[in-house]
């Protein structure tokens, strides 16, 4: 049996420790290396990635395939150091978009039911209960309709809100009872007055610092953001100054600029903040180890990429 040889990249994880026993079981074709197991560089033609050194790639002449192993590429796109002939992969898994969804129902009933109140509540064994309203008077708006989003959208409408969605095109299946804002200013008018701002974009040059006073200014005041996009989509100086002007009243960010946010970063001692490690959704380990064989097979036997994406496009 021939065998591929790929190896794994991240500044941040030992990504062999993670996935390697599970890819020896699902592909004994894939040999996966670290950086410093690889004897030949010039041999390896697929690389498994999160979040890799901007460099990394430079030592691999004949590098034709990267792959991340979460669903942002905007890195690799970008990367100055990888050639515009390497193909770019990323993770397709359906857990991921479920997972997000609940990510984002959990802090919009959060915020809405006002969960925080009540536990300030509890903590002074006070019995204090607060007006509630219907659902529907809250409007969420969702920038990014792919599978993430779509999911995103389906269980808030479930809930009972009233769903905004910015989409760079009209749906070819639109949801019921959802109002869709496509084109160049669909983010701004779908967010006019909104409540809630639930970012899912991918980021390209046109998305990013999306998030910005503009699109603060357009919401209801006292609303509140949900960042599960990518960090750079977000003009941090841009959301600190609306929260300072309660035009917002919180925000709960997910990504950043720089991961892990240093432990000097002022958002950690921000308590209009609600701050996640960037654990909105994460790709399960079988999914990734599937997924990255089928892509080491594919690049060896000259298939089409399954996984695949569009450069021009970014996602």
């Amino acid at each position: 049996m021939a065998r591929s040889k790929a190896f794994f990249l991240s500044r941040m994880l030992d990504l062999k420790s993670l996935y390697g026993t599970a890819l020896r079981t699902a592909g004994p074709d894939i040999e996966v290396l670290r950086p410093e197991e690889v004897p030949y560089p010039e041999k390896i033609r697929f690389a498994a990635c999160w979040l890799a050194e901007a460099d990394s790639f430079a030592a691999y002449p004949n590098l034709e395939l990267v792959m991340s192993i979460g669903a942002g590429v905007d890195d690799l796109l970008s990367n100055s150091k990888l050639s515009s002939e390497t193909a770019i992969a990323r993770m397709r898994d359906p857990h991921q978009a479920a997972l997000m969804a609940g990510y984002a129902a959990h802090e919009v009933l959060h915020v809405s039911r006002n969960f925080a109140q009540f536990a300030a509540s509890a903590s002074r064994a006070a019995w204090e209960p607060l007006p509630m309203q219907a659902p529907e008077a809250t409007i969420v708006t969702v920038p990014g309709n792919g599978t993430m989003g779509e999911a995103v959208i389906r269980i808030l409408r479930g809930l009972g809100f009233t769903l905004r969605v910015a989409c760079r095109t009209d749906p070819d299946r639109p949801i019921e009872d959802v109002s869709y804002f496509s084109g160049a200013d669909g983010v701004i008018r779908a967010a006019a007055g909104a409540h809630f701002v639930i970012n899912i974009l991918p980021l390209t040059q046109a998305t990013e610092a999306v998030l910005n006073s503009t699109l603060f200014l357009a919401m209801a005041q006292g609303s509140w953001l949900i960042q599960i996009g990518r960090g750079e989509h977000l003009v941090e100086s841009d959301l600190i100054a609306a929260l300072d002007s309660c035009q917002l009243a919180g925000a709960t960010l997910d990504v950043f600029h720089a991961e892990p946010l240093p432990e000097d970063h002022p958002f950690w001692h921000d308590d209009r903040l609600r701050i996640t490690p960037h654990i909105a959704s994460a790709s399960v380990p079988s999914v990734v180890t599937e997924q990255i064989v089928t892509t080491a097979r594919e690049l060896r036997e000259g298939a089409p990429l399954s996984f695949g994406v569009e450069r021009a496009r970014g996602y």
